[in-house]
């Protein structure tokens, strides 16, 4: 290899690893975080009681779709010990009058909250979400939705669908934590999950190069390879 091309190979390389430096220390740091930590805790498992069997209800009714509407589906839930069924995955009936709930209160919103979370966990407020941006820790959820937050250290969050009555999710600093470096892992500074995203494409491409061009500056610039090179060809062929 002749001297330019190694200096060109050379700067390549230093500034390539000055470019992609910042984003190197993020994927390592960002995979330590990731395999030091327990995805159960990630998840808020430790916040929340222990499954439980699910509430029994008798002297049930039939549901009256309105408009003639067909049955496609339909689930029984309990919501704040009241019975519902969830239709069609768009419309809450009450499960002994039959009438459409259109969607549970604050009040229910805690009471389901309650039955998830641990029982040691003071309520600190309720927040009523109408929108929750691509950022937002309740993304790409059901809306619109409560959100219970209680008193503890790591901020703990839960989010209740206002429409069914579901129990979503539960957030805390460590997931949020998790959330970040996730962003940072797969560079999708958007919606966090796609990892096949332009700029995730384009930085792995320019760090393969930059390893493959320090190999390269390796093998043609170290004196013991060079000597094992001269070796070789001095023995009689």
């Amino acid at each position: 290899m002749n001297r330019k091309t190694k200096s060109t190979l050379r700067k390549t390389h230093r500034y390539l690893g000055l470019f992609l430096g910042v984003q190197f220390i993020m994927w390592t740091a960002s995979g330590l975080y990731f395999s030091w930590t327990d995805l159960d805790e990630i998840h808020g498992d430790h916040f929340r009681q222990p499954d439980s069997s699910p509430e029994a209800f008798a002297g049930l009714s039939g549901p009256e779709l309105p408009g003639g509407m067909m049955f496609r589906r339909i689930e029984l839930r309990a919501i704040a010990g009241h019975p519902y069924y969830w239709v069609n995955d768009s419309l809450l009936v009450d499960a002994r009058s039959g009438s459409v709930h259109p969607e549970i209160s604050e009040e229910e919103a805690r009471a389901v909250a309650a039955s998830y979370m641990r029982d040691d966990l003071p309520v600190r407020k309720v927040t009523r979400l109408e929108a929750a941006g691509p950022h937002h820790e309740y993304r790409g959820r059901p809306l619109p939705a409560y959100e219970i937050e209680y008193e503890h250290p790591e901020a703990v969050k839960a989010y209740v669908s206002a429409r069914d009555g579901r129990f979503q999710s539960v957030r805390h600093r460590s997931w949020r934590w998790f959330d970040f470096l996730w962003m940072t892992h797969t560079m999708d500074y958007q919606g966090r999950d796609n990892i096949n995203n332009t700029l995730l494409r384009i930085f792995s491409l320019m760090g393969l190069v930059t390893v493959l061009s320090g190999i390269v500056l390796w093998s043609v610039s170290s004196p013991t390879l060079r000597q094992l090179k001269n070796r070789i060809r001095s023995i009689p062929g």
